[in-house]
């Protein structure tokens, strides 16, 4: 029985994007402050002129939107190639290979794709994502208490969002308002621009140098065909994509996680103590060899929920798992990189502290793993 390879067409879509991070993105992080977030226009400008060339830019949209038309399978492969660079955890390439939307925004009229979809990915037009609230984020069907209520022919909005990525740079975004009773059937989405009266962003500091936003919404009016999907039926717009997406976010960890390992490897190989490289001695060999076995458990975990969710079968058990478990390799592979590094491991010529603080984020992203874990037990006991 021959053994899974990758499809040849993906497989030299993945060598493409791991030269354009090698030769484009790498170089540029030689000389940028350690906790750049961003690269010059300039840069901007000409590593995007090259991936639109190559044929890299916003992968994950559909072809009739713009986008490369990858499945989740494929958005898993390039994903974690994107990740390996300082900067890959939270804004890989730079952006440099696109900005795409939210998804959801595909799933509404004809008109809000052309005025906001379309022009996003041809554009990079900066936008955002808005569920999560102070009251909580991994119950959002409950958690959700800003309000959206009718008056003078539009939609008056009222309440805060928190950890918002980008909203202060955003020209627009997707934001979910109650404007029904408790639960999922009284949600509902709505295309939020940041230039409406009433809608005030500021950073929240964390312990990664990409900080997210809270919003403050104080009776901002929302035109009615900026109601996206059908009143009270928002969260069916997002049930699927709060799934499917943890699969390129789990491969992004297991990137991040490869290039830890890789570097701990050259540098056993390199650093000699007591006369011998750190290669030799048993308690790092075990280090790398534990880092190796659940890199690859993790991509596996990964790609198996990927190609359920293209195959159009149930994929949720499979979200949760790789969520998880990537999400805590790449702290464990991170660590043992920093080990293995010494005091080089936590200075900042570095990118490994930045990713040991980053790597913390990522089991709280998408949902903190002791949630993940009862839904799977949930799945398991159902």
């Amino acid at each position: 029985m021959q053994g899974y390879d990758l499809p040849l067409e993906l497989k030299m879509l993945q060598t493409t994007v791991k030269r354009f991070v090698r030769d484009e993105v790498l170089p540029l992080e030689v000389g940028m402050d350690p906790e750049a977030v961003d690269i010059s226009p300039a840069d901007w400008e000409r590593l995007a002129s090259k991936a639109r060339s190559a044929g890299l830019w916003c992968l994950g949209v559909a072809k009739e939107h713009g986008g490369g038309g990858l499945g989740v399978f494929g958005q898993c492969v390039v994903s974690e190639e994107t990740a390996q660079h300082r900067n890959g955890l939270y804004n890989p390439a730079y952006s440099t290979m696109g900005r795409p939307p939210p998804p959801v925004i595909f799933s509404g009229s004809p008109a809000q794709v052309r005025r906001y979809g379309v022009p996003a990915v041809r554009d990079a037009i900066k936008t955002f994502y808005a569920i999560t609230e102070p009251g909580g984020g991994s119950d959002p069907a409950n958690a959700v208490q800003t309000r959206a209520v009718r008056r003078d022919g539009r939609w008056v909005l009222n309440g805060t969002k928190i950890f918002i990525s980008g909203a202060h740079e955003a020209q627009w975004g997707v934001l979910f308002a109650r404007t029904g009773g408790p639960g999922h059937g009284g949600i509902s989405c709505f295309i939020m621009e940041t230039a409406y009266p009433g809608f005030k962003v500021r950073p929240v500091p964390v312990i990664r140098p990409w900080y997210p936003n809270e919003i403050v919404l104080e009776d901002c009016p929302v035109p009615p065909e900026n109601l996206l999907g059908e009143e009270n039926r928002g969260f069916d717009l997002v049930a699927g994509l709060l799934g499917y997406l943890r699969f390129p976010y789990s491969a992004a960890n297991v990137g991040v996680a490869v290039a830890a390992l890789r570097m701990a490897v050259q540098r056993a190989k390199e650093r000699v103590t007591f006369g011998q490289p750190l290669a030799q001695r048993q308690a790092i060999q075990w280090m790398l060899a534990d880092s190796e076995i659940e890199i690859r458990a993790a991509r596996w975990l990964t790609w198996d929920g990927a190609w359920k969710a293209d195959r159009g079968e149930d994929y949720r058990q499979e979200a949760s798992i790789a969520k998880v478990f990537s999400s805590e390799v790449l702290g464990h592979v991170v660590d043992r990189a920093i080990q293995v590094h010494g005091g080089y491991g936590v200075s900042k010529e570095l990118p490994l502290e930045r990713w040991y603080r980053e790597a913390r984020v990522r089991r709280l992203g998408e949902g903190p793993s002791e949630v993940h874990r009862m839904v799977i037990a949930r799945n398991l006991l159902r």
